[in-house]
């Protein structure tokens, strides 16, 4: 059974409709995906219908982003399975106004010094529920300004320390809510946590204070940011605090900052089952 538990569609910051999504995912003889978009919990019906359509199943998810207040980054957790999704919805719909409103500002900034379209930046935003930085980038490369997403611009943009939109980079964590606040909701939604790619905000140290107080259920250890030493490193901590592991591709078409096709990691079956009996075992005892 081959599993990818990591994808994301046009409705954040993929390149990929949902039906597109899964009919790769059927191409690519996955048995399994989860489309976590991020702090958008828009795709659970349609891609559930989708997925028997095509003979894939699709499981449940979305992508939050939060703030580790303690250390000062950012972290990404990843909710499995909720079984009562409307609880949230507030915070992803309050993340999302937010991220839309510093993503019209950036846009607007880039328009006034390149000569593009702010049409051209919504409409490959199209379908998203905000403005995302790879959208601007793709608006960039339509009109000759760079070649690559995310080259030498890209960095100029968005990542120098007097960047043309260091100012709404800056207030990105700012915006996001505390990480105990996200894991809170989910359990009172009934959903799994899962603290995604450890190794892109050196989550290490929250991973081994949230294992070590019950906080969370699981760590994403094959992803394309961790080296085998890393994935190593995650399974020890899982092994001792028995967290699930799971594995995802994060795929976004041609908005992945290297790449990785569908698929490419992917989660143990057994991870899958853990999941789900984590899930059951909660309905069963409420």
């Amino acid at each position: 059974m081959k599993i990818d538990l990591h994808c994301h569609t046009t409705l954040s910051d993929g390149s990929l409709g949902i039906e597109e999504i899964i009919s790769l995912a059927k191409r690519s003889s996955l048995d399994c995906i989860a489309i976590t978009d991020h702090d958008c919990l828009a795709s659970l019906s349609r891609s559930h219908v989708l997925g028997q359509r095509y003979g894939v199943k699709v499981i449940p998810a979305v992508e939050f982003s939060a703030y580790d207040g303690k250390r000062n980054t950012k972290a990404h957790i990843i909710c499995y399975l909720p079984r009562k999704p409307d609880r949230l919805e507030g915070l992803c719909i309050r993340t999302s106004e937010a991220r839309k409103v510093r993503g019209k500002a950036m846009a607007m900034k880039v328009v006034e010094k390149y000569d593009i379209l702010f049409d051209h930046v919504l409409k490959h935003a199209s379908g998203s529920k905000a403005i995302y930085k790879c959208h601007i980038m793709h608006a960039l490369m339509d009109y000759g300004y760079t070649t690559q997403m995310y080259g030498d611009l890209y960095k100029e943009i968005f990542q120098a320390a007097d960047g043309l939109c260091a100012a709404e980079v800056s207030r990105e964590a700012d915006e996001y809510p505390e990480v105990r606040f996200v894991l809170q909701l989910i359990h009172s939604a009934g959903g799994v946590a899962v603290l995604a790619h450890p190794k892109v905000y050196n989550n290490l140290e929250l991973l081994e204070e949230l294992a070590q107080n019950g906080d969370i259920e699981g760590v994403e250890v094959w992803h394309q940011s961790a080296s085998p030493e890393y994935e190593k490193t995650l399974l020890e901590i899982a092994g001792k605090h028995k967290l699930i592991t799971t594995g995802g591709s994060d795929f976004h078409g041609i908005y992945n900052h290297s790449p990785k096709p569908l698929g490419s990691s992917t989660t143990p079956p057994a991870s899958l089952a853990a999941i789900q009996s984590f899930v059951h075992k909660k309905s069963v005892s409420v």
